[in-house]
């Protein structure tokens, strides 16, 4: 309804709009920003005839991610500029309800006739969500049209349409076969990938496709059609290795490259020795005190697969490891050998993620609703929220105290932990009512809408009763102002160089047009020195690194804020990402595409592009230091 009101507010001043001058390409950007609490703006945009005014005012509307605006998109979808119309088709694709309109005005895609706006548009088409026979049809369409440009579209929409519908529905024999022969058929390693991977959403392996893309040059295309084929290839590549290895790796082929010489192919041919119970003697001589602690690391987890008898002797030595990432492998270890001792004294490590992996019971639990580090709070509010209505009043009573100490100190930070602790007291607070309806009611007005909404849903279901000690108001989490048109200005042609320690440097090109406020935040926390010493905590092959966290986890943000989403630039190989967890809650920490990731496109914000150091890029593994982050600007970078 409100954003109802701002669209009637917007139609009631087009005439006076109209003799206003037209507002500055960063004025637009501010309304943006805030997400068109200022719609005059938009429309003063819109109505300018500026087409880099009105596809930025298109920009705008679909990051608002309000289907309210559906209709106000709908007005550039006919701009003579071709720049607008696909900007519009691409905030279409954002607000997902004004596909409708879009499906309404523009099919068939042949009437457009700027190869660009019709690949957005059968992008669009396919992420829609219509019926699945027009879409086939049309994607089907697309991938035969003479522009290269328009088949790529095609093809992005036909993955996107084929994951989407992969647990519901399966697409047609003819549609599948078509797309497979037009992986056979293109020689453009952008579209044979983009099908290929459509074909793997499907799970159809069709084998010419398969042999094909075995053969390619590109190894991105090599390791999607190991993927989709489930195929053992022995290949120059370490990523294709690696895929390789993951989809039809046996004893002996692990044991083969066990001393691979890319770390990430050695690492998975040392869990697979464990999880494909082979024979344990490599996972004994990997295993000893001497070895690096990441290869002894997964030697001895592996070793609780292997030989779990002859295990415990490698866990308890690993345990006194004085790398802390290797203690916590050990505390994992020592789970799956039910090692209560072991786990006893790793829950009382000096380093919480330690502690994460190693807490075991309640007693424990209550004890890490002290600490101050987001993931062991998360986990231990995990713990006792299984324990519900069950709890003790001292159980009770640790997770109130956690959950106001967090609340007035870092309420937006460590949600995570808020949002699981919140439920936990309500359920357990039902059996003992010691704080009741009025304790939770404050909970209400709480700055984060999460725990508005949880207080909310809760607070009918109790007696009201005064709770003991007061209340506790947690103010509207605000984030900082928009950065100013000099500090944007500043940041044009800006670069960014990431060293990691032993590794080398990445050089990245900076996207302020398209993520201005992701841009200013990571230069303002690189210069800050926010990123040095930091590591690089999650590591998964083909797909992401992921670091800068001040708590070495995924649940301890960079920034003391929410970031708002900046959707627009792919995640293609070598791209930088800000991690989330949901609309709007960009938390500073870092991610790398490893490869081409197209699934996470229109979700994630991205604001760097690498131009080199990809082979540093491939050699990151668990534990590797970020050394510096320093920003080179353009007027730096010209002395």
């Amino acid at each position: 309804m409100w954003s109802l009101a701002l669209q009637l507010l917007t139609v009631a001043t087009v005439s006076h709009s109209q003799v206003q001058p037209p507002p500055t390409p960063y004025q637009v950007m501010v309304a943006e920003h805030a997400r068109l609490t200022d719609a005059v703006t938009i429309e003063r945009a819109i109505a300018s005839g500026d087409s880099v005014l009105q596809r930025l005012a298109a920009r705008a509307l679909g990051r608002t991610d309000d289907e309210g605006w559906a209709l106000m998109l709908d007005r550039l979808m006919d701009n003579p500029a071709a720049s607008v119309r696909r900007e519009a088709v691409r905030a279409a694709a954002q607000l997902q309800s004004a596909g409708m309109v879009l499906h309404a005005r523009s099919f068939p895609f042949t009437k457009e006739r700027d190869p660009s706006v019709r690949a957005e548009l059968y992008e669009t088409f396919g992420r829609g969500g219509f019926d699945s026979s027009r879409v086939e049809t049309a994607l089907l369409t697309g991938l035969t049209d003479e522009s290269l440009d328009v088949q790529r579209g095609a093809a992005r929409g036909m993955e996107s349409y084929l994951r989407r519908r992969a647990r519901t529905s399966k697409a047609s024999p003819a549609t599948l076969n078509a797309v497979a022969a037009a992986a056979v058929r293109t020689t453009d390693p952008e579209l044979r990938l983009t099908l290929l991977l459509a074909l793997n959403a499907a799970a159809y392996r069709d084998s010419a496709a398969i042999r094909v893309g075995l053969a390619d040059a590109d190894p991105e295309i090599r390791r999607v059609a190991v993927m989709l084929g489930r195929t053992w290839v022995d290949d120059r590549s370490p990523m294709v290795r690696w895929q390789a290895l993951r989809a039809a790796g046996t004893c002996d082929r692990a044991v083969q490259h066990v001393r691979d010489r890319s770390e990430h192919v050695r690492l998975l041919a040392i869990d697979l020795l464990g999880t494909l119970r082979c024979d344990p003697a490599p996972l004994y001589a990997l295993s000893r005190d001497a070895v690096h602690w990441r290869p002894r690391a997964h030697a001895v987890f592996a070793l609780t697969y292997a030989d779990s008898a002859k295990a415990g002797r490698a866990v308890r030595a690993l345990a006194a490891s004085p790398t802390w990432q290797a203690r916590a492998w050990a505390a994992r270890a020592a789970r799956r050998l039910n090692d209560e001792a072991l786990l006893r004294r790793l829950a009382n490590d000096v380093n919480p993620n330690v502690r994460v992996d190693a807490i075991t019971t309640r007693e424990e639990a209550v004890q890490a609703l002290q600490a101050n580090h987001a993931g062991l709070l998360l986990q231990a509010a995990t713990m006792l929220k299984k324990v519900g209505a069950g709890a003790t009043r001292k159980e009770l009573d640790a997770a109130v105290r956690s959950f106001e100490r967090i609340s007035r100190t870092k309420p937006l930070r460590w949600r995570d932990a808020r949002e699981v602790l919140l439920p936990f007291i309500i359920e357990a607070d039902q059996a003992h009512m010691s704080y009741g309806g009025a304790w939770l009611t404050q909970w209400v007005r709480d700055g984060d809408p999460v725990i508005q909404r949880i207080a909310t849903e809760a607070v009918p279901a109790f007696r009201f009763r005064q709770p003991p000690g007061g209340t506790v108001f947690i103010p509207p989490l605000q984030a900082p102002p928009f950065p100013s048109e000099a500090q944007l200005r500043a940041l044009d042609g800006a670069m960014a160089v990431v060293t990691v320690r032993g590794r080398g440097r990445m050089e990245l090109q900076l996207l302020p047009d398209v993520a201005p406020a992701a841009v200013h935040a990571f230069a303002t926390l690189a210069e800050r020195g926010a990123y040095a010493g930091k590591t690089w905590h999650r590591i998964v092959p083909n797909f992401v690194v992921q670091g800068g966290s001040p708590g070495a986890n995924e649940y301890d943000p960079a920034t003391t804020y929410f970031m708002r989403d900046e959707v627009g630039a792919r995640n293609v190989r070598g791209s930088f990402g800000i991690s989330t967890r949901g609309r709007d809650t960009g938390d500073g920490q870092l991610y790398i595409n490893i490869v081409n990731n197209m699934r996470l496109d229109h979700d994630y914000t991205v604001f760097a592009t690498m131009s080199r150091g990809f082979d540093v890029m491939d050699t990151i593994q668990e534990g590797d230091v970020i050394e510096s982050v320093v920003i080179r600007r353009s007027s730096t970078r010209s002395r």
